[in-house]
């Protein structure tokens, strides 16, 4: 491991001092292939630009832990290893069997000596060129730069442009997504298990606990006053005397005020009852200097008397003129509040005024506080209303969805819809991970580790090249054989 250790140091010094020969086929000169002013690389070959600062320490993180071998690849190299050793075992196997055969065949030995040193001989041929074929793959063979060799390491970035395209192709695509969800079903599945109380339970409780955490992370200030801005913004531009003469029409006409009307006589009767001598007094005090101090105790005492007489008989009979009186004059305001310009103009003018006002806003502010505090205490208690409304409207959803196949296909669409719209619009993001990922990986290091996954199942080619070689070889010498003959 510690020329691991070594190998990886001076792979990040390279990729620090910029691009050079162990990180591709070659250098770029004079910026060649690079667009202007981006410090990226066009065309297939597409190289991430150097960055500074914390991105940068992050990238040179993971191309350390890319460029470090777990155990496990460490054992996969031993592996790889031991298979090479057989496979050029067989060779040199094949090779002696070939001497002696030739040997045997030149001492004057049977006629089988030429079909053993034919079989031996296609056997070396085809190891040979299966050698040749899987070395080609990660190295140069015998490190002679023969053309279309060191695939990989010279290919690195080419091969992920295209393994990124082949998934943007093959997986990404819409008519696959909507296929593949399709033949899920999830619609269905998702309805049997929401149907189930403990599975409604849990996203009950995962709901909650999300609410909470939402609940939490915004700050009551911002809040508030993006609410009250809210409230206030919509108030100002929306005219509520239409609507509020609507509301009184019909509360008028269905009779609704009567209950006000009658609730105003009442108290105003009890006032009235109680402060008698107020009412007396403030009579008294309105009278001329110069009317006899009696006559202006008996005219108090008048006014009093009818007027209580008045609010008396307007309690007791529903059928009053001054309530008839009263009707007429809300169904007035009512009309007037709809259709006369003075009206509504005064009726928006006191609004901007009660708007306006501090007491308002901080009402307005205030009502957020409450209401998150009722929503966070709703969620935290599992028995209560919220929380049983929730569970119930799941477990219903549930059972509706999978027994209904119109809700099942409503489902699908809405899912197939979501993920064909995600995989539509950041397809290019979606694959470029895998671009830019193998962009980003050191080429020799890459090569060593790919070799680690897979060679040990090239090696195998090198065993079946030298053995189906030698049965191919045997087969032609034979036929040859029976041809001359």
């Amino acid at each position: 491991m510690c020329g691991n250790a070594e190998r990886v140091e001076r792979m990040e010094r390279r990729t620090q001092a910029g691009p050079g020969r162990g990180s591709g086929p070659g250098p770029d000169p004079a910026g060649a292939g690079r667009s202007a002013g981006t410090g990226r690389r066009t065309g297939a070959s597409a190289v991430p630009a150097p960055e500074s600062g914390p991105r940068a320490a992050d990238a040179v993180a993971a191309r350390r832990a890319m460029n470090v071998f777990s155990p496990a690849d460490e054992e996969r190299r031993r592996g790889v290893r031991r298979m090479k050793l057989t496979a050029t075992g067989l060779l040199l196997f094949v090779a002696v069997v070939y001497v002696l055969a030739k040997v045997a065949q030149d001492g004057g030995a049977g006629a089988w000596a030429g079909y053993v040193a034919a079989a031996a001989e296609a056997g070396m041929v085809g190891a040979l060129a299966d050698w040749f074929a899987v070395t080609a793959l990660f190295r140069h063979p015998l490190g002679l730069p023969i053309p279309h060799t060191a695939i990989i390491p010279t290919k690195k970035d080419q091969l992920g442009v295209s393994l990124g395209e082949f998934v943007g192709e093959n997986f990404l695509s819409e008519d696959v997504v909507r296929q593949r969800l399709r033949a899920v079903g999830i619609g269905g599945r998702l309805g049997a298990w929401l149907a189930r109380p403990e599975h409604a339970e849990r996203v009950t409780a995962e709901l909650a606990t999300a609410l909470r955490g939402a609940l939490t992370v915004l700050r009551d200030s911002d809040v508030q006053a993006v609410v009250g801005e809210a409230i206030t913004r919509r108030a100002a531009v929306q005219e509520i005397a239409p609507g509020l003469g609507k509301m009184l029409e019909r509360i008028v006409a269905d009779g609704g005020h009567r209950r006000v009307v009658d609730l105003v006589v009442s108290r105003a009767h009890d006032w009235l009852v109680l402060h008698g001598d107020s009412v007396m007094d403030a009579v008294q005090g309105g009278a001329p200097g110069w009317t006899p101090r009696f006559v202006d105790r008996k005219v108090g005492e008048r006014v009093y008397r009818e007027l209580l007489r008045f609010v008396t008989e307007m309690r007791d009979m529903p059928g009053h003129p001054a309530r008839g009186a009263l009707d007429r004059f809300l169904a007035d305001f009512a009309a007037d509040l709809q259709s006369d310009t003075d009206t509504r103009a005064r009726v928006e003018r006191l609004k901007s005024e009660v708007l306006g006002r501090g007491e308002v806003q901080d009402l307005i502010a205030s009502a957020w506080t409450a209401v998150r505090s009722m929503i966070v205490a709703a969620a935290e208690d599992e028995h209560s209303e919220l929380r049983q409304r929730v569970r119930a409207s799941l477990l219903s959803l549930g059972h509706r969805t999978a027994e209904d196949p119109k809700a099942q296909g409503k489902v699908d669409r809405w899912v197939e819809g979501a993920a064909v719209y995600v995989v539509t619009t950041y397809r290019r993001e979606i694959t470029s991970l895998i671009t830019d990922t193998v962009a980003g990986w050191d080429a020799e290091h890459t090569t060593r580790k790919i070799e680690a996954h897979i060679g040990r199942d090239l090696q195998f080619i090198r065993i079946n090249g030298t053995v189906v070689g030698s049965l191919a070889g045997l087969l032609i010498y034979t036929v040859s054989r029976l041809l001359g003959a």
